[in-house]
């Protein structure tokens, strides 16, 4: 009787059979899983979750904003915002200055930035409506080059790299001394980790310190974001709202995991500072005040080799003012000081010793708000902390709107 030969096990056709067997409940967990993505999409969007994150990277700076970038900012009210073509928080302008026109260049963080209230409501775009209305028939353009976080050093940088090609008139610095102090210096700066250009003292001259900022931009990382992979990322960061919410969970890890080290008893203002209320106590912070002194004169000496108009503007931070007096008070009691202007007289006094003109907004924004009794900082449940809302922002453009006529001799 013939034997038939059996089959290896593991042959071909058990091979087909596995296979067979398990391409159904492949496709089927695939099917699965793309039916539950798209199912937490639309839950999100129905819920109208949304993310915006307008910030690259940034060879020269860190980080800069993403050019035509746009989407709702919900930190501090809900304001929809636009990035231009050129990477400003502002309308297109063209890098050529138009004729018969006054150009103002604003440097700044954050609080130049102003995501929180729409753009026609900004200080800058008020300062500008103001000037305007005093100066015709001459134009007056306000060019906002303000982006969250960045330092005094930054904004030398990107006065030099990028502010000159519009040829402006006058160059506006904003200076938030409650953590622009801090963040020009690498040891004070809890971001100093990021990748970040600083400036140091040597021998009694300011020298750029990049080498942070070089070797993240020789990283993987930073390759990666510049690549087609990069720019795709940020587009389904854009247009998918479940890559936006695990953008999100990354942003707030990393903000968590920021190290705290000093004291911070302004309640709900994370990331400012209560040492710059008083003089240096140590030498690390006699050299951030160096350092941030040294880089505003250095802005001045630019600025006027340009032929151009020099003002630096100190900000407020909302306990500054508050229109509770009590409440200031108490501030300063736990804090072992008499004034919550220290910064804003000691950057007033360098104007004065070197020749440029300071406007100090506190004093004012203070006066205003105990008058009118009325907060400048935050909205909803924020009031009184963060940064300036719409009414802070009108009070700012209008003094500003006064000083700047008064360079310009109108």
């Amino acid at each position: 009787m013939r034997q038939i030969p059996r089959r290896e096990a593991g042959g071909p056709h058990q091979a087909r059979f596995v296979k067979r067997r398990l391409f159904p409940k492949l496709l089927l967990f695939v099917t699965g899983l793309l039916l539950a993505l798209l199912l937490a999409e639309a839950g999100l969007r129905v819920s109208g979750f949304s993310h915006f994150n307008p910030y690259i990277v940034d060879r020269e700076l860190g980080y800069s904003l993403r050019p035509n970038a746009a989407g709702w900012w919900r930190k501090e009210g809900a304001t929809y915002v636009r990035i231009n073509s050129q990477g400003l928080r502002d309308r297109e302008h063209t890098f050529a200055k138009p004729p018969d026109t006054i150009r103002i260049a604003v440097l700044g963080d954050s609080f130049a930035e102003a995501f929180q209230v729409p753009m026609e409501k900004t200080f800058w775009t008020v300062m500008e409506q103001r000037v305007q209305d005093r100066t015709r028939p001459l134009k007056v353009e306000v060019l906002n080059f303000g982006v969250s976080g960045y330092s005094t050093a930054r904004e030398l940088i990107m006065l030099r790299q990028r502010v000159w090609q519009y040829s402006p008139d006058i160059v506006l610095l904003l200076v938030t001394p409650r953590n622009d102090i801090r963040d020009n210096s690498r040891v004070l700066d809890p971001f100093a980790n990021s990748g970040l250009p600083y400036f140091v003292c040597r021998e009694g001259s300011l020298t750029l310190d990049d080498s942070s900022l070089q070797a993240r931009n020789r990283s993987f990382y930073f390759r990666l974001q510049q690549s087609f992979v990069g720019r795709s990322i940020n587009w389904l960061r854009d247009h998918v709202r479940l890559v936006g919410l695990i953008d999100s969970a990354r942003e707030a890890y990393q903000f968590r995991e920021q190290p705290i080290d000093r004291k911070q008893s302004s309640p709900g203002e994370p990331g400012l500072d209560d040492e710059v209320f008083s003089a240096p106590a140590n030498s690390d912070w006699e050299e951030a005040w160096r350092v941030t002194e040294g880089l505003i004169v250095q802005m001045r000496s630019e600025v006027n080799a340009k032929a151009a108009k020099f003002l630096v503007v100190t900000g407020s931070t909302g306990i500054q003012v508050s229109p509770d007096a009590s409440l200031r008070t108490e501030y300063m009691k736990q804090l072992g000081v008499d004034t919550l202007f220290y910064p804003d007289v000691r950057i007033k006094a360098l104007g004065e010793h070197e020749g440029f003109e300071v406007l100090s907004l506190a004093p004012p924004l203070l006066d205003y708000a105990s008058r009118n009794q009325v907060f400048l900082h935050g909205s909803g449940e924020t009031k009184g902390t963060g940064h300036w809302n719409e009414t802070g922002h009108h009070v700012v453009g209008e003094l500003i709107a006064e000083k700047v006529c008064g360079l310009i001799g109108h």
